[in-house]
């Protein structure tokens, strides 16, 4: 799961880190786009040698470079991590996002509210907190079942 407790459930201070899966890695990524890569120079060879080739060729390295640049920026974007503090008295979240501009929001634990939206949210079971005025989402980039399992967890430590 993308999301790990690094402290003990009875631990005075309890601390969840949320990221996004990383399904490709650097040496994927650089293998996927060697293939993509060999694969499409497969069609040229008969073409070595004619000037369709030259007329071919930017077309050909243009399609590669928009493979290499849609993944390096989907890597970009996954860099997304969310980490819940829950002390005695307070809950504090802190996001930093892919730009590494941080957000934060915090309220006294005893009035943190866990709330599931079945179909109403963004994305399905999508799980906030709620606390001082405000509601903040936690999250929302894990898949179906793992935010479900988030909000079973949440509910747990909160109520400790």
């Amino acid at each position: 799961m993308p999301y790990n407790w690094t402290s003990a459930p009875t631990a005075p201070t309890q601390e969840l880190h949320l990221w996004p899966h990383q399904s490709l890695p650097a040496r994927g990524m650089a293998a996927f786009v060697l293939s993509t890569f060999t694969l499409m120079l497969i069609p040229t060879l008969p073409l070595l040698g004619t000037p369709v080739l030259w007329g071919l060729l930017p077309f050909t390295m243009l399609a590669l470079w928009g493979v290499y640049f849609a993944l390096q920026h989907n890597h970009r974007m996954r860099q997304i991590t969310e980490v819940l503090t829950l002390s005695g008295d307070t809950a504090q979240l802190t996001r930093t996002n892919p730009k590494g501009d941080t957000q934060e929001w915090e309220c006294n634990r005893y009035w943190t509210q866990v709330t599931k939206y079945e179909r109403d949210g963004p994305v399905p079971h999508y799980v906030t907190l709620k606390g001082m005025g405000r509601e903040v989402e936690i999250g929302s980039f894990l898949s179906e079942d793992e935010r479900i399992a988030l909000y079973d967890e949440l509910n747990r430590a909160l109520r400790r």
